[in-house]
């Protein structure tokens, strides 16, 4: 048995007799011990008896002081908020200073914003480039400056896209012998002073994969899927190239419905029935519409965020798949300008176009193809595009709120341009900074909100809403249990009509409530009874009622509300929709054409707009984040479910009906979760005020409301998708829709050879929707009955 010296960390043994002498005296070291555990337990019993009394004596005093705050608090006492509490205590059940509201107003400058865009558009800022980079920290800088709490550069390393330089992207027609009769423009013609910069992008669609296909050329309209289904029918697409013009749906859905129908490459241009539909004046620099040379860029990306991570954030331990294996139609594309179509549609062969499908090429009867009058001549597309990691910027700048900064409430627009992007998203970015200074200007005078307000400049919107899905990736967990709202504004001006509003039923009462107190900037309309921007909205959409649309996935939103169910909304001013219905954007969009001298000169030359927007968008930030309890109304959601169920049965009740399928079930679901936020409602101004534990309580019943909507098994087929009531269309990604998964599986069913499969998809998720219909609705219960 090993022996061991006694050095108080392990006890000797008794049978044991210590190394260190052979004269040991057992009976001295027990008398030692004796003794020595008597004292200690002497001193051990006097201070278990000072440690119990103070004990005691603690808890009578937490007792009694608890007592008198818990019976002035069941009281109502109007005390609690004045004499007994203070400090903390008093701000704690605080309301929004409702004089922060018109300063707030009033402090808005719009010169300060034409100054912010002019700096902010000198120099084109693709995503990737040095110029992004560069604004980037100048965000950083600002907002440093303006006294944010806090600033941080969020860097991700991403997959982007750019045109190879040294072999450009071309259209080419060829005669029978082999000569180019004729090649596509490699640059728009400038224009501008202020458009000729060395770092312009040439035109191109971003993640296209390269290729030189060649042969016969098929006009496809738009490129929907109704069109190319239609065309299909009497013309064959498969293996010959499409031309498609811009608008009605996204370009990336363009591109795959060309490569499902068999089209072995596809190019895209702007038709001046879209983007210069008023013959009779002039375009660009003269006016807004787009010259003959412009070109749209754009990406093909569906799916958001890197593409190479999807799901998760692209950080430095990130798994990326490999490039072939990314979700991309896999034929070239390539975007010209309507001069240069002109050249293909006036060779054209074949039968005429329908009406519907004709242009507005001077001098064309547009010809569906396929091939040229000369049989013998060819089209060749030449696409050179290149795939390539690239790190991009988020700018994030925090006011901490002062009562919950935990709850944040986010402003967010994207900085990356395709080229200048005075309009897209600069318009925004000029807006945004304004706000920023004003709100540091309120803070620095002593005022703070109550929860945080977050803003965020995202990097590579452009590219597919990249940086933003990737901080929310990154920032799932948090964000999932903190983020109040996100509010949007990408372009803050693209008009001069009437604001337009998207965004979720929670928000839609401050939503409107701000709208009223906003002046239209139309002031020569103020006479006709539109004096705020609440009225202009309300006649753009023909109703009494502002209409609010639906969420697709235009903008850096759609993570926040289809990823993990934040209430979201986007705004801007917008032109007159009624009578310019042809346009499908507004003309100069994603043009070298976008630089400052369009809105300086053109859209809005007072920036009286600008200032609308951002006084729009500021008010309705500082209501959710200083309002004592959120200031949303939770009726607004139950009335649109309802009416959301109402409208589906309405247009396939039929078809179900034709195959048994119920919706009985479906309807009483919505019919039950509509009540349940009439209860909650109703209990709302029965809520003790002067316990900010009830408050609190309310606030997060109706923030994570948003949430109970979302399943974590996403929609049928598309996994990231995961918010059952709001989602993109599956046949225009910039477009929203209502009940997605439902109209997703009803989609030419009864085309489709496989419609047994698709009709079980269907069940299996109407009985998920009515399941979450429930699900949400006992949220909204004071206690939960289980």
């Amino acid at each position: 048995m090993v022996r061991h010296r006694n050095t108080g960390d392990v006890p000797l043994l008794r049978s044991e007799k210590s190394s260190d002498s052979d004269d040991f005296d057992w009976a001295d070291t027990e008398f030692v011990h004796l003794v020595r555990t008597t004292t200690t337990k002497q001193i051990t019993m006097q201070r278990r008896l000072k440690v119990a009394l103070a004990v005691i004596i603690g808890a009578v005093v937490i007792f009694v002081l608890g007592l008198v705050i818990g019976l002035l608090i069941a009281r109502g006492d109007s005390n609690v908020n004045g004499t007994y509490l203070s400090g903390v205590s008093k701000n704690i059940i605080r309301d929004g200073d409702p004089s922060i509201q018109q300063k707030l107003l009033k402090e808005i400058n719009s010169e300060k914003i034409r100054q912010n865009l002019k700096e902010f558009t000198l120099h084109p800022h693709l995503a990737g480039t040095e110029g992004s980079k560069e604004l980037a920290e100048r965000i950083r800088d600002i907002w440093t400056e303006y006294g944010f709490d806090h600033v941080k550069l969020q860097p991700y390393d991403v997959l982007l896209s750019y045109p190879n330089t040294s072999q450009p992207n071309t259209v080419v027609l060829y005669d029978g012998t082999g000569r180019a009769k004729f090649t596509s423009q490699l640059a728009e013609k400038v224009l501008s002073p202020d458009q000729s910069q060395p770092d312009v992008v040439p035109p191109f669609n971003a993640y296209s994969v390269a290729g030189n296909p060649r042969g016969q050329l098929v006009y496809v309209n738009y490129g929907r899927y109704e069109d190319f289904n239609w065309l299909n029918k009497t013309t064959d697409i498969s293996g010959k190239l499409c031309l498609a013009r811009y608008g009605m749906i996204f370009r990336g859905d363009k591109v795959k419905f060309g490569e499902e129908f068999g089209c072995k490459g596809m190019i895209l241009y702007s038709d001046p029935a879209n983007y210069a539909p008023d013959t009779n004046v002039k375009v660009f620099p003269e006016t807004w519409w787009l010259p003959g040379t412009g070109v749209q860029r754009g990406t093909l990306l569906i799916d958001k965020g890197d593409p190479q991570t999807l799901g998760y954030p692209s950080i430095s331990s990130a798994y990326r798949i490999s490039e072939e294996d990314i979700d991309i139609p896999k034929i070239p594309s390539h975007p010209i300008g309507y001069d240069d179509a002109q050249t293909l549609l006036r060779n054209l062969a074949g039968k005429d176009a329908p009406d519907k499908w004709q242009g507005a090429i001077p001098g064309i009867k547009y010809k569906l193809g396929p091939g040229f009058v000369d049989s013998s001549w060819q089209v060749q597309l030449n696409v050179q595009t290149y795939n390539i990691i690239k790190t991009v910027y988020n700018v994030i700048g925090t006011i901490r709120g002062d009562m919950e900064p935990d709850r944040y409430v986010l402003l967010g627009n994207h900085r990356d341009a395709w080229v200048f992007g005075a309009v897209d998203p600069t318009s925004g970015t000029a807006a945004m900074v304004e706000l920023s200074r004003v709100f540091g200007k309120l803070v620095k005078e002593g005022w703070r909100p109550r929860r945080s307000l977050m803003f965020c400049s995202w990097g590579a919107e452009e590219y597919g809403l990249v940086g933003s899905t990737e901080w929310v990736e990154h920032f799932t967990k948090s964000l999932g249990e903190r983020a109040v709202a996100y509010l949007n504004v990408d372009i803050a001006v693209q008009g001069n009509h009437s604001i337009q509003v998207k965004g979720t039923p929670l928000l839609s009462k401050v939503l409107h409530e701000a709208a009223k107190l906003v002046p239209n900037p139309n002031t020569t309309e103020v006479g006709f009874g539109k004096k705020t921007l609440y009225d202009k909205w309300a006649q753009f959409s023909n109703s009494t009622v502002p209409t609010i649309q639906i969420l697709g996935s235009g903008s850096d939103y759609a993570p926040f509300i289809t990823k993990l169910g934040v209430s979201s909304m986007d705004t801007r001013y917008t032109y007159d929709k009624v009578k310019l219905k042809k346009l499908s954007s507004y003309p100069l969009y994603h043009s070298v054409y976008e630089t400052f001298s369009l809105m300086n000169d053109i859209i809005d030359p007072t920036f009286k707009y600008h200032a609308a927007v951002t006084q729009y968008w500021g008010e309705v930030a500082r209501s959710i984040a200083d309002t004592y309890i959120l200031p949303f109304d939770v009726r607004d959601y139950g009335n649109s479910i309802t009416g959301f169920v109402n409208s589906f049965i309405k247009e396939y009740g039929t078809l179900l009906e034709k195959h048994n399928i119920s919706v009985a079930d479906l309807k009483e679901a919505a019919d039950i979760f509509s009540q349940s936020c009439q209860d909650f409602h109703s209990l709302l101004p029965s809520i003790n005020r002067n316990n900010p534990l009830d408050a609190r309580k309310a606030s997060d019943q109706m923030m994570q409301l948003e949430r109970a909507f979302t399943d974590p098994n996403g929609l049928p087929g598309r996994p990231r998708d995961r918010h059952i009531i709001y989602a993109p269309s599956s046949t225009d990604n910039y477009s929203g829709v209502s009940l997605p998964g439902l109209v997703d599986a009803l989609f030419e069913i009864e085309d489709d050879p496989n419609q047994k499969k698709r009709w079980e998809t269907f069940k299996k998720h109407l009985s998920v929707v009515t399941y979450t219909f429930l699900s949400a609705a006992s949220t909204l219960a004071d206690v939960a009955n289980f």
